[in-house]
């Protein structure tokens, strides 16, 4: 690759230097993102399946003519599956596991919503069929997404005395911060059922009285005007069967804000919002606002799922809310990159956005290769070692999705597998799988170096089969400087790095010997196949030239238009 360089400024800045030779100079800061939440690896948990630590509060019979639990998906070919009824997943299946995703180098866990959801089965919309995509006639509510009553937990997830401050609370004990999914701009399936069914299409408040109903009406045929259970909802639809929550009604604001606050105080660390481009960002800024009065700087990441980072974008600026989001834009570049071998790593740099982009701050974006609402990573292996290698060392939050550890159901859409039970199991094989093994020893050292979780990144060479760049954070009494190579080819690679590199000893994360590079030197580097190496100096940036680019780095985070 090749880099511009400022040598107007670099050269004004020798001589600023020289000139003042006689009074120290203060060491600049360089700072991908200072937010606490960065620190935290992200794994993602789809509650209901991942394991089921109390069968007694599975409700096996709930839901009379229209039963919820265990509803196999029709159509399966042989040897696979895929379910739409509750599994029995809860909160003790996961706390009885935190050890596990702690081990592996997680620092937090995002759970599927908490709220109280529909006790029966969907009789409305479309039937549901192997390979299905937005139908949800005979799904139940296990995803947690179709809210009725936001300020009460869903029965299927507690158990005595384990509330969800209970939960959190011993989440936090075990080293684990909890990333609660949040709803607002929707509740549950709300029209087409041939019958009205209880709770669908409804939202009680925390009295347990009914303060919105579309009475099982087309959002079309609603009447704000003349009944008061329909003002909470707009009347005109958006996702499939599902009511749509008025973003301009300052009583959706002042219900969902009531609502999340409550779960804060009962310790949730970071909400993750459901559908964020499905409310306006005036809604958001003001939601946000009010979050934040109560909790400074409390983190939040959005859902928008686009590709387009020109349409993403305006949530994370102040002005909009100041809430980050999931990284869709790089996503489909990972995709592509690491289920494809013959793939170019240069896909992956045109989508980091580093300077003058369509972010407030790149470096607070949540990374992934896959979630509950795609087919999962369709690769080998060494694809998924290869993802988790890049997403834990370049910029922003990594999160993983329950599984993709061992690799569980690869390339499973929705009504697939996607969101098959995990079970206890496959969670004590893990440890036998090389995906398992690879992802522990990047996303360990991910947690216990500054430079990966919050430094500036800088590329240096994206093509091919391998890539590097530097991470570097330089903040009060904490200076390094980390080098990544990256080699996803069958065969080991070499790296000769000369551009932009410090004198020092660069010490190799992983073990072996240091590596001693004099002024103007280079560093030559073997890294195995489907591998990588981080190379790491613990002292404060001071090659001009690396200099002038970290500075440039932190000027340009984000585009001053904006």
């Amino acid at each position: 690759m090749t880099k511009q360089r400022l040598l107007p400024t670099l050269v004004a800045t020798l001589v600023c230097g020289l000139a003042h030779a006689a009074t120290p100079a203060a060491m600049p800061e360089f700072v991908g993102t200072d937010a606490p939440f960065a620190s935290n690896a992200i794994y993602f948990v789809m509650t209901d399946r991942f394991v089921n630590g109390d069968p007694s509060n599975d409700h096996r019979h709930q839901g009379g003519a229209h039963p919820t639990f265990n509803i196999p998906v029709p159509g399966a070919p042989k040897g696979q599956s895929a379910n739409i009824g509750y599994l029995g997943g809860d909160f003790k299946g996961v706390l009885e596991n935190a050890g596990y995703i702690r081990n592996m180098g997680f620092g937090a866990v995002w759970i599927t919503p908490i709220v109280d959801n529909p006790d029966q089965a969907f009789t409305g919309g479309d039937p549901v069929y192997w390979g299905s995509k937005f139908t949800d006639r005979g799904k139940t509510g296990y995803h947690g997404y179709w809210g009725v009553n936001f300020y009460k937990v869903d029965e299927h997830l507690p158990s005595r005395n384990l509330d969800f401050a209970q939960f959190t609370a011993k989440m936090h004990a075990a080293g684990l911060k909890v990333v609660q999914d949040i709803v607002l701009n929707h509740g549950s399936p709300a029209f087409t059922m041939p019958v009205r069914q209880p709770q669908f299409g409804q939202i009680f408040d925390k009295s347990g009285k009914l303060i919105a109903d579309e009475q099982n009406l087309p959002p079309w045929q609603l009447d704000p005007v003349r009944n008061p259970l329909h003002r909470f909802y707009h009347a005109y639809e958006d996702l499939v069967q599902l009511s749509n929550n008025d973003d301009q009604n300052p009583a959706v604001l002042d219900y969902f804000t009531g609502a999340y606050l409550q779960w804060i105080g009962e310790g949730a660390d970071a909400f993750r919002i459901d559908t964020i481009s499905h409310m306006s960002t005036t809604f958001w800024k003001q939601f946000s606002a009010r979050i934040r009065a109560r909790h400074p700087g409390f983190f939040m990441f959005g859902e928008a799922f686009d590709y387009s980072p020109d349409n993403i974008g305006k949530y994370t600026w102040a002005q909009n809310g100041g809430i980050s989001l999931l990284d869709f834009p790089l996503q489909q570049a990972v995709k592509q990159v690491f289920e494809h071998p013959d793939s170019d790593f240069a896909a992956l740099q045109a989508r980091l956005y580093l300077t003058n982009g369509p972010y407030a701050n790149p470096y607070e974006l949540v990374t992934f290769y896959d979630n509950h609402d795609m087919a999962r990573l369709a690769a080998t292996d060494n694809g998924f070692i290869d993802a988790d290698n890049f997403l834990f060392t370049a910029r922003g939050i990594p999160a993983i999705y329950y599984g993709s550890e061992i690799g569980f159901e690869r390339g499973m859409a929705e009504h697939q597998g996607n969101r098959n039970y995990f079970g206890q199991p496959r969670i004590d094989d893990a440890p036998k799988s090389p995906i398992y093994r690879q992802l522990v020893r990047i996303a360990r050292l991910r947690e216990r170096t500054p430079a990966l979780q919050r430094g500036l990144m800088l590329p240096i060479h994206f093509a091919g089969q391998q890539a590097s760049f530097y991470r570097v954070y330089q903040k009060g009494n904490v200076h390094q400087i980390a080098l990544v190579l990256l080699n996803k080819g069958d065969r080991s690679a070499g790296f000769d790095i000369r551009d932009d590199l410090q004198s020092g000893r660069w010490q190799p994360a992983f073990g072996g010997e240091a590596i001693e590079v004099t002024t103007g030197g280079s560093l030559h580097a073997s890294v195995a196949a489907h591998d990588v190496q981080v190379y790491l100096l613990d002292a404060q940036a001071t090659r001009p030239d690396l200099v002038a680019e970290l500075t440039r780095l932190m000027e340009e985070r984000g585009h001053p238009r904006h």
